[in-house]
């Protein structure tokens, strides 16, 4: 299979220009510095995913922020002196977020063409911005499709994308992923124009019952829940009915001819994903995996040496989710 050549050990950015609690100039301008750049640098990462809601990028009426712009290229500048490529992920844009915190009609963005086009704009300043480095900065247009039933929508709105991007970025690498969350299991449908600088995208965080015990956003999850790792399948499977969670919201452990959990899981839900990856002849990366930071820390430790191991057998690109803060931002993870 194909590589993402640059882009094969990395980290998110996140909470910094995305999902932060106030739009604040302070918060912008510290939460993430050079000196955190050169850090990451020196732990032998090769790439940071940046995340990025169109409210940095773009006014209500849309036009552009120039103070927002000037973040990401900071960041680029900070990369390029300390030997790190940047993936610009948008997190948000005008009419659509995939945080389930955030209630609106998550399926508008997906039938509307102004949202689409305005969506469109958006990019082709983004790219414009970037363009004179296609070797150091990639692009992914939007993070986490939630809902399956636009993975249709979703294709054809991606072949708009890249045939605008391709207009003004050729050369760069476009990072596409699927619907449901972007999970691993969609990658087989998506369905788009592709060139030497496609690569399909998913996000990793499987078995969830144990990447996001506790969590507050995850639906009917208790916060006091804890569960260790690796357990048997039946374990999670039996602790999933004793909390009646919904099965489709805690993933990949009930799915049919799924093995102890352990390497042989992953390799498993990975499978449809690397098939579809090797006859399209297109590099795979998951933009996003980790562990909540209310699990044990030597069951974090393991969980992450175990998908570590199988990413890195099958040349899978990754970028670990998060760097600080965001429930996930534990360093000691960071060396792993």
């Amino acid at each position: 299979m194909r590589i993402f050549e640059g882009f094969q050990k990395g980290v998110n950015l996140g909470g910094w220009i995305s999902q932060f609690d106030v739009y604040d100039k302070k918060h912008f301008d510290t939460f993430i510095t050079e000196a955190d750049i050169q850090k990451i640098a020196s732990w032998g990462f090769d790439h940071v995913r940046v995340p990025v809601d169109y409210i940095l990028l773009e006014e209500e009426d849309g036009t552009a922020r120039e103070d927002g712009f000037a973040y990401l290229e900071l960041c680029r500048s900070w990369c390029e002196k300390y030997g790190l490529h940047m993936l610009i992920d948008l997190h948000e844009c005008y009419g659509y977020s995939f945080d389930p915190l955030k209630p609106m009609d998550r399926e508008r963005f997906f039938f509307d063409q102004q949202l689409q086009e305005r969506f469109l704009r958006l990019w082709a300043r983004i790219a414009e911005r970037f363009s004179a480095w296609p070797d150091q900065v990639a692009f992914e247009p939007l993070n986490e499709v939630v809902l399956p039933e636009v993975a249709d929508a979703w294709n054809k709105i991606v072949a708009s994308y890249i045939r605008m991007m391709r207009t003004i970025v050729p050369d760069s690498w476009l990072v596409i992923g699927g619907v449901r969350y972007n999970a691993v299991t969609s990658v087989p449908l998506i369905q788009i124009p592709l060139d030497e600088k496609i690569v399909y995208n998913f996000h990793c965080y499987e078995p969830i019952l144990f990447t996001h015990q506790g969590a507050y956003w995850v639906e009917g999850m208790p916060s006091d829940f804890r569960i260790g790792y690796p357990e048997s399948l039946e374990s999670y499977r039996n602790a999933v009915h004793s909390l009646r969670l919904q099965e489709n919201l805690v993933g990949a452990i009930f799915y049919e001819g799924i093995h102890q959990i352990g390497m042989g899981f992953f390799e498993d839900i990975f499978s449809p994903a690397l098939e579809k990856a090797e006859k399209d002849q297109v590099p795979l990366y998951c933009g996003e995996y980790g562990v909540i930071e209310l699990a044990d820390l030597e069951a974090s430790c393991r969980w992450l040496k175990d998908i570590h191991a199988v990413m890195e057998k099958q040349g899978i690109g990754r970028a670990l989710w998060n760097y600080k803060e965001k429930d996930f931002g534990r360093e000691e993870l960071l060396k792993v």
